[in-house]
Order: structure tokens, then sequence, then C-alpha cells
């Protein structure tokens, strides 16, 4: 099994564990991942009416989750294997997602130090490719 199967099949295990526990990571029981490793994991997902705000489209907060948790999970198949701790989050929303439309959450480790590990994702309608929000999320790993 290659590298990258390893990573994908971590992640997925991952999940899994994730979403059936009962806490906040639950919300994330519709993601489906999709690839992974080596610092990356994709996922998709589609908005159902538990997603979506007042305005009928995909929550920022939603939007925040899915940036904090999957770019976690591309951590986690980086080189260190480890989780860390966030300490900066930010994300551009650009475009909406209307229920019922399906989603990439695209993540990838930018780099990994000593302390800190940088990731991007960015969340695009399957569809059409359009991006919909871009998150960059910077993590403590080490003491």
């Amino acid at each position: 099994m290659s590298g990258t199967q390893k990573g994908l099949q971590f992640i997925k295990q991952v999940v899994e564990a994730s979403v059936k526990t009962r806490c906040f990571e639950s919300v994330l029981n519709k993601v489906k991942v999709i690839t992974g490793g080596n610092g990356q994991c994709v996922c998709e997902m589609i908005v159902t009416e538990d997603d979506q705000n007042r305005g009928g489209t995909l929550h920022g907060g939603m939007t925040a989750t899915l940036v904090d948790a999957v770019s976690t999970w591309a951590l986690l198949t980086s080189d260190k294997q480890v989780a860390g701790v966030s300490v900066d989050m930010g994300i551009s929303y650009m475009k909406a997602a209307k229920v019922g439309e399906e989603i990439l959450i695209d993540a990838k480790t930018l780099r990994v130090g000593n302390r800190l590990a940088f990731l991007t994702v960015d969340i695009t309608r399957k569809a059409d490719g359009t991006l919909l929000a871009q998150g960059k999320h910077t993590k403590f790993i080490g003491s």
C-alpha cells in the first residue's frame, strides 16, 4: 500500500471516529473523504437544511468548521502526524452554497515547521468549480 493510500485510509478512520462521538464534531457527519495523504485532504458534502443560515445558504460557522476540521485532517497526514492547536484562522467568503448543492473542501499543508504548521483550504461548488470560500489556518504543533 502506497503512502497516499495509507494516508487516505488513516483520514477516513479519524473522520469516522470523530463524527460518531457525541460532540460538536458530529456536525461533520455528512462529510465524505475523497482523497488524502501527504499533507492533503479532499472531502465533499451536500449542503442540507441543517447546514443553512436564515438566508437558506451554507452557514458561515459551518464553513469555518469545515476549514478547521479538513485542514486538521490534512495535517494529520504530514510527516509529523499531529493535529496541533489552532492559533489563527481566517476565511474569505466569496459566494454562497445553496441547500442541495454539493461542495468540495480541498485542504493542503503549505509548511510544517518546528512549532507551527500553515494550511490552506479551498471550498468550491462541485458542479462548476466556483470558489465559494478560502481559509487559511495556522496551528501550533510543537513546544
